[in-house]
């Protein structure tokens, strides 16, 4: 969006900058175009310039928002322009009138000449001359040509309108074009028009003669007074509003900048101006604003497409055989699958054109209903890029088809709008209505594709009644090859070939007929001796540019025979008309920017350029002594030249100008481009976009006439980052870094853009995560820089996060601080000064903001490669292509999806199974993989193109009761794939997919496992009741059966091949493990529980075994296997799932708790580290070389980790807990913890050294631990019902605090925040116990106070007050309130479900209690009632898990299950803040001015909570939660509500009046 001005002025005015400035920040350009500044006054009259003036004027009116034309009008009327064309017929009426003066004649014939090659034939004017001396030869022409029309109009021979081509002035054409002649108002257009009093009285003096109109004699011209007052009065009589004038006092100075009274004309005039522009583009704004769409983009971006199709169909010619062909193929698949079409030639064949005719002749071809939508890719914004390209594809078929538009969850991950898209086109397709037609022309001008190995979103195979048609370039980029990959089918595949030279000749005299001109015989002798037998499109629309300038009488030169030459030729031809300099440097600007270049944007790049002002100003100097600008009418001739080599492009609301044809392009990166022309041309336009000269900054220069150096303002646009609080300067944040890395500034590069916190936001709010992590892909590749490695990969990681909050400004300086800050001292350079720089914004943060004070998440380089967000449910299978790098997932709602994990993204949704994908199998070197579904069919992917090549339905598929596939296996030698389920296996020939074998079982003894060994040409099944029978693995027969004879009543549970050694592992139901062969058996192990799973190494010389929270490795021998180490792998839940290393040092264990664990086998089970799952139950485990990727059932999305991270050096080093039970001291000095695999045991690990510092024995199992920090005590609950007490400072005096009864496990502790008073709480018992200071530690007595609850359910929380009483919750809910002291009890209101947290505030009146269902409640304890009660919801959280509050008691600090943090206030319950920390915080400990808090993952949260005084304008924390809302209520307003209803409900009298009304629930803190 523009604001373009069209400046007409009688005198020389400079507006004030301010409009520019007041547009940017409604995000537009402010242009002033204004081609006569800058030149002399003989080009301004020039002919050639009074057109292209008035076709800049059209061009503003159509293209502005707002201000259009402003006109300067005093006393002067202005020169006539001499017509530059004259038709026929009037030529000849100005002829007989010539007749009796035959020196006029003669005069008129030797400037005019006779044009046959337009049509009608015109008389052409040439050129009178540009010098001083030839004015009185024009000016005699003038007259001459204005007594004919004169004579002519009194007769009746011309029309008024004829007649004025003569006599109006230039000033009239403008302002006739830009005001009088509109027919629906003035459109943003002024007139200030200057009157000066009494300038009658002093016309003949002087000093007046420059400020009215002179014949060439001196005496005053009357006709042009007499016009300009007839101009004036129309002015007045048709648009009265827009005129604006100001009178002036006469005086003989009055044109002096230094008389006062001029001088303050020219300040009350720049400031009208200014006032009355900004007025415009408001009243434009709020004009656009009432009649906005809601999909207005789409709308303009169709329209766009649109119009761009009906120009290139105007002159379609041929191609009529291939339309017909294509329409037969759209008629015959019709009805069925089948593949895209992709039409492909050379650049420049018509594959454009095609495309476009395609769409036009659709319905005639398809002989149907059709809905087309038609993308020309590359000639938009939206079109550039595949995702915004996929969307606005997903609106426009959902709008055509009454489809409900994608929501914002599915537009805001790009794998998601795929699946949608995919999913869409079956939509449309079962519909039965309709066929659609998707035209993408151009796919190689798609950045994304461009340069990516494949094309994610590209179906292999479009179903019935929808039709894709693809145009692909065949030339040296290689996205044919791409997309030879996805469409595998030749058939698919449509040369488009050159044009016939009848073809050829008929689209050049098409074109011809088009602009309304012709050739002479000699001329298109010679167009066509240009051209031998070329049907090259392209290439006639150049040689038809060239020819269309011909006259008549022209001679013109032989044109270039190829495309290339063609170019070379057209840039000679500008640098004959233009100059070298010029040429080059326009086209080199536009050539070198990353997506075009505005108008406006190029000429302050013009201005810039020295080498180009000196060459504009040799032969004059610039008009201003303050200013120098780049004079706009060097610039517009040579665009009117260029023609149709520019296009324009709409990106981010503004007209981009970009070379049009591929092979230009490449021919300016030859000519004007290479050795180091290239990097100043970048240079320049990162000095533009870094706006190193504006805001009024002067650059030196030296002109050729003025020969010293000259320190002038360039007046260019100032380029900040933010044109408002809400408009981004999304053209700097696109170009510059791309202008930077180019000219070699690299420094500069890394301060401004990739370290530059303020940047990163920028780019980051405004484009997404993907715009940032795409300028650090364009710049990784050219810098030896680690900073930029670490910086883009905590980027990566903050795409969780992102996703879930929103793009804000304070996630991504909480993210890249909480990971960075470990790097701070190592690399300050970057790391250093982007943390720096987040911390600066975090000191003025102007709303409530937790402060990072260190590293807490995981910084980068550690083993988290990706976390991908599937499009699909639960993943219930997982299989790597190694060769490929593709990793294939199987998901509950029966998808395939295939994911390239180098690129990370999906490449393919391969749609087909109805249920629940059960098993997959990747073969053939990674190309193939056979998916077994629930549905019990098999399905065969090729992995390249994503097409499926053929089902198989197992017989019996139609039977419910028929048992589904539980595994798969492939034999790539005899091409067989081997499916089995309880009761049968079936054999598949992979080619023909034909039956081999069935084998059956018995359905009352059904089979567990089923191996298949193909070294032994055998087969294995183990049965419920313990049967191994042998099959042949080629025929299905019988071989021999044997009845388990070690094993007694036990059922197999899971098992896993060994095939080297032709055997299978089986485990069962009471622990056994079993190794079976077709020779016997033999026990290898009794577990103390049921076996798991079974998994066997790569080489088969290591086997896991899962058993309850253990896994035990055992090494293969000669025998079978032995167990590898003395000691399990102990975990905290349920072991799940496992995956051996690729070297077999490492194994990779997950648990139901959704953790993830790194052991290492070469250092007998050492615990390496812990890894946070996706928050639900870990299946699903899978490695691919060094990298392993895991998944549950339970979510949609999956993490890819890398193993070779142990191997190397990390930032920091986690604390390895897995319980949860973690306490701190010495203000987050030190961290306790239970020891990893012996939990009698509790690790002391020093978070500055990051290790272990010690290790302290408790003898039993430790269920709980507490600090008291001030006493300097650790306190250790253990499941025996025994409290160790450690002094911190002198741990060889240990306290044993003893249970009350035997054997009780203790549930909690709590320290009163005094530290005088110990709870203890056991099931249904509570031990209050006192501590006093003591030498050389304190003491501790009691128990002072023992109670119990006499309840069924037990404690689950505890607090206690430093006046004996106690807060405990329940399992179920419940809450009490216990005085020691009276023996008494007071029930608080249940919260309905399990208590998770109770917490004291310091000054012990009020209390905080959080439970299950993420209900908080703040208590008062003198009242025994709850004053607030915050329920906050998401659509994945599970819960509070700890609350503490602030030092001063303001505030509640609380730790959800969802992975966050909140921030609550306690004076009137609003929510002040949310942080997500990406892992569960096990207890939040308050600090002087926040908290420390241990999590999860190992680290140590430190925050502050920094919050103003005044919170006027706080921002709603949960704006940008998808599905989150967070509900106060207060006890005094419900209080105050009942009693109102209650008054309310006496003066009606009737209590049915009062409707109940639910508080609404929304994405705001709402007080109820």
């Amino acid at each position: 969006m523009d604001a373009k001005i069209w400046m007409q002025r009688e005198r020389r005015c400079r507006a004030p900058p301010t409009p520019k400035t007041f547009c940017q920040k409604y995000g537009l350009m402010f242009e002033v175009v204004d081609l006569r500044w800058g030149i002399r006054n003989a080009e301004a009259t020039d002919h050639m310039t009074t057109e292209l003036c008035l076709e800049e004027l059209d061009r503003c009116r159509k293209t502005s928002l707002g201000p259009t034309f402003v006109a300067l009008l005093g006393d002067q009327y202005g020169p006539c322009p001499i017509p530059m064309r004259i038709e026929e017929k009037e030529w000849e009426v100005l002829r007989a009138q010539l007749t009796t003066r035959p020196g006029d004649l003669e005069l008129v014939a030797h400037h005019f000449q006779r044009d046959e090659n337009t049509v009608p034939p015109t008389y052409v004017l040439q050129a009178v001359g540009s010098r001083e001396s030839h004015r009185p030869e024009e000016a005699t022409l003038t007259s001459v040509l204005r007594c004919g029309a004169q004579e002519a109009r009194r007769l009746g021979l011309i029309t008024q309108e004829q007649w004025l081509h003569y006599h109006r002035s230039v000033i009239e054409w403008e302002i006739e074009r830009g005001l009088l002649s509109l027919t629906d108002g003035h459109q943003g257009a002024t007139v200030f028009l200057r009157e000066i009093r009494d300038l009658n009285k002093h016309i003949l003096e002087d000093c007046a003669l420059n400020m009215v109109d002179r014949l060439p004699d001196g005496c005053l011209d009357t006709d042009a007074q007499n016009l300009l007052s007839s101009l004036k009065g129309r002015i007045a009589d048709k648009q009265p509003g827009v005129l604006k004038a100001h009178y002036l006092l006469w005086s003989r100075d009055l044109v002096n900048p230094k008389n006062k009274a001029h001088a303050q004309y020219l300040k009350e005039l720049g400031e009208q101006f200014v006032a009355r522009a900004n007025h415009q583009v408001l009243e434009r704004l709020r004009e656009l604003e009432v009649g906005r769409q809601e999909l207005a983009w789409l709308y303009q971006e169709i329209r766009h497409h649109l119009g761009l199709s009906a120009e290139a169909t105007k002159t379609f010619c041929g191609r009529q055989e291939l339309l017909v062909q294509v329409g037969q193929r759209l008629r015959q698949s019709d009805s069925y699958p089948h593949t895209p079409l992709v039409l492909f030639g050379p650049p420049g064949i018509g594959k454009t054109a095609l495309m476009c005719k395609l769409a036009e002749q659709m319905p005639r071809l398809l002989g149907c209903k059709v809905v087309t939508i038609l993308r020309l890719l590359g000639t938009s914004q939206v079109s550039c890029d595949a995702r915004c390209l996929l969307q606005s594809v997903c609106f426009q078929i959902c709008l055509a088809y009454g489809l409900p538009l994608p929501p914002a969850q599915i537009l805001g991950v790009h794998a998601r709008t795929v699946q949608f898209f995919h999913t869409l086109l079956h939509t449309v397709s079962c519909r039965n209505f309709e066929s659609l037609v998707i035209l993408l022309d151009s796919v190689d001008d798609v950045d994304s594709i461009y340069h990516a190995r494949r094309i994610p979103w590209l179906p292999p195979k479009c179903p019935p009644r929808v039709h894709l048609i693809l145009s692909v370039c065949s030339g040296t980029r290689g996205v044919l090859d791409t997309v030879r990959q996805m469409i595998m089918d030749p058939e698919s595949y449509w040369e488009v070939k050159p044009l016939s030279t009848n073809q050829g000749q008929e689209m050049i005299q098409l074109l011809l007929e088009a602009s309304q001109r012709t050739l002479s015989p000699g001329q298109r002798d010679l167009l066509w001796a240009s051209l031998p037998e070329c049907g090259h499109p392209g290439r006639l629309m150049l040689a038809f540019e060239e020819a269309r300038k011909w006259t008549s009488f022209t001679v013109p030169a032989p044109l270039a025979s190829t495309a290339k030459d063609a170019m070379y030729q057209l840039c000679a031809q500008l640098e004959q008309t233009h100059g070298q300099l010029l040429v080059a440097r326009v086209l080199g600007y536009i050539v070198s920017s990353r997506n075009g270049l505005s108008e406006a944007e190029l000429k302050d790049i013009l201005s810039l350029d020295d080498e180009v002002l000196q060459a504009a100003y040799q032969d004059w100097t610039p008009p201003s002594k303050e200013l120098l600008r780049f004079p706009p009418l060097l610039w517009v001739r040579l665009r009117r030249d260029l023609g149709n080599c520019l296009a324009r492009r709409p990106v981010d609301g503004f007209t981009l100008l970009a070379i049009a044809q591929r092979q230009l392009a490449e021919v300016v990166q030859e000519r004007y481009l290479s050795g180091p022309e290239k990097a100043k041309r970048h240079g320049v336009l990162a000095d533009f976009f870094l706006g190193t000269w504006s805001q009024g900054t002067k650059k030196l220069i030296i002109l050729p006439l003025v020969g010293k150096p000259l320190n002038l303002d360039r007046k260019v646009a100032p380029q900040p980052l933010w044109f408002s609080d809400t408009v981004a300067n999304l053209r700097k944040l696109k170009e510059l870094p791309h202008h930077l890395l180019h000219s070699g500034r690299i420094q500069e590069l890394k301060q401004e853009v990739l370290g530059s916190m303020n940047w990163i936001i920028c780019r980051g709010i405004s484009g997404g995560i993907e715009s940032l992590l795409d300028d650090f892909d364009l710049c990784a590749p050219y810098m030896d820089c680690p900073e930029v490695g670490l910086i883009r990969e905590a980027l990566q990681l903050c795409s969780l996060a992102v996703e879930l909050r929103g793009m804000e400004r304070n996630i991504l300086c909480t993210e890249l601080l909480a990971r960075l800050h470990f790097f701070i001292t190592s690399h300050p350079e970057l790391v250093g000064q982007l943390c720096q720089q987040a911390q600066s914004w975090f000191r003025v943060c102007p709303h409530p903001v937790l402060v990072p004070l260190g590293g807490f998440l995981q910084p980068p380089g550690g083993p988290l490669r990706a976390i991908l967000t599937g499009c699909h449910k639960g993943i219930t299978s997982m299989a790597w292509s190694l060769e490929e790098k593709l990793l294939v997932i199987g998901t509950q709602d029966g998808i395939v999806a295939v994911w390239d994990m180098e690129e990370q993204q999906l490449i393919h949704i391969l749609t087909g199974h109805t249920g629940e994908v059960r098993c997959l199998q990747v073969f053939a070197k990674g190309t193939l993989t056979v998916s077994a579904s629930k549905d019990r069919s098999l399905r065969l992917w090729n992995l390249l193109s994503g097409q499926e090549k053929f089902t198989i339905w197992d017989r019996g598929a139609t039977d419910p009761t028929e048992p589904q596939i539980s595994s798969l296996y492939v034999d790539e030698t005899k091409k067989v794939v081997y499916s089995s389920s309880s009761s049968k296996v079936s054999a598949w020939d992979l080619e023909t997919a034909e039956l081999v074998f069935h084998i059956l079982g018995d359905a009352s003894d059904p089979w567990m496992f089923t191996a298949v060994l193909t070294s032994w040409a055998t087969m294995l099944t183990m049965s419920k009741g313990g049967v191994v029978t042998l099959w042949s693995s080629a025929t299905g027969r019988v071989q021999g059966k044997q009845h388990l004879s070690s094993i007694k009543e036990e059922t197999p549970t899971c098992g896993v091949s060994v095939q080297k050694s032709g055997k299978m592992v089986i485990g069962f139901s009471k622990g056994s493990i079993c190794l079976v062969s077709s020779k016997g058996e033999s026990l290898l192990e009794k577990l103390p529980e049921a076996v798991g799973f079974l998994v066997v190494s790569e080489d088969e010389s290591l086997l896991a075994a899962g058993f309850g929270r253990s896994v035990r490795i055992f090494l293969a021998d000669s025998q079978g296997f032995h167990r590898f180490m003395a000691a399990d792998l102990e975990h905290e839940d349920t072991v799940q799932t496992a995956v051996f290393g690729a070297e077999n040092n490492l194994i990779v264990t997950g648990s139901r708790d959704a953790l993830i664990q790194v052991w290492s086998l070469s250092e007998q089970g050492n615990l390496l580290d812990i890894l946070e799952g996706v928050g639900a139950p870990m299946n699903l485990l899978a490695r691919g070389g060094t990298l392993v990727a895991s998944a549950s059932q339970q979510s949609s999305s999956f993490k890819v980790w890398d193993l070779t991270y142990t191997q190397k050096p990390r930032a920091s080093a986690p604390f390895l807990d897995r319980t949860g039970l973690t306490a701190v001291s010495h203000n987050g000095s030190y961290v306790y913890f239970p020891k990893i695999g012996d939990k009698n045991k509790v690790t002391i690990w020093d978070l500055a050294e990051g290790k272990e510092q010690d290790v302290l024995d408790t003898s039993n199992e430790v269920r709980c631990l507490e600090v008291a920090e001030q006493a300097k005590l650790l306190f250790t609950g253990l499941v025996s019902g025994i409290v160790l007490v450690f002094p911190l400072n002198s741990r060889q005096d240990v306290l044993c605090i003893p249970p009350p009864e035997a054997r009780k496990a203790i549930s909690c502790m709590a320290l009163s925040k005094g530290e005088e008073h110990l709870a203890i709480t056991y099931d249904s018992i509570v031990l209050v116990l006192d501590i006093n200071p003591g030498d050389p530690c304190p003491v501790i007595d009691g128990p002072t106070y023992t109670f119990y609850t006499q309840l069924p359910e037990t404690i689950s929380s505890v607090a206690i007050l430093a006046n004996y009483r106690v807060i405990y919750g329940m399992t179920n809910g419940n809450l009490f309130l216990y005085e020691c002291a009276n023996s008494k009890v007071f029930p608080l209101e249940a919260h309905g479900n399990l208590v998770t947290c109770v917490e004291v505030s310091h000054k012990e009146q009020l209390a905080v209690s959080g439970s299950e269902k993420t209900l908080l409640c703040l208590w008062d304890l003198q009242a025994c009632k709850w004053k607030f009660k915050m329920s906050y919801t998401n659509s994945y959280c599970q819960g509070v898990q700890c609350a503490c509050f602030s030092k001063d008691d303001k505030y509640v600090y609380a730790g959800l299950r969802d992975r966050s943090i909140i921030v609550w206030s306690v004076l009137d319950g609003t929510l002040l803040a949310v942080q997500f920390v990406h892992a569960l915080v096990n207890r939040i400990i308050p600090t002087a001015n926040g908290f420390i808090a241990p999590t999860r993952h190992g680290y140590l949260i430190r925050e502050r909570f920094q919050c103003p005084s005044s919170r006027a304008s706080q921002q709603d924390p949960l704006k940008n939660f998808k599905k989150a809302v967070w509900m106060v209520k207060s006890r005094q307003q419900e209080e105050l509500a009942a009693a109102a209803a209650a008054l309310q409900d006496l003066g009606s009298g009737s209590a049915q009046e009062n409707e109940c009304k639910s508080n609404k629930r929304s994405q705001v803190c709402l007080i109820v």
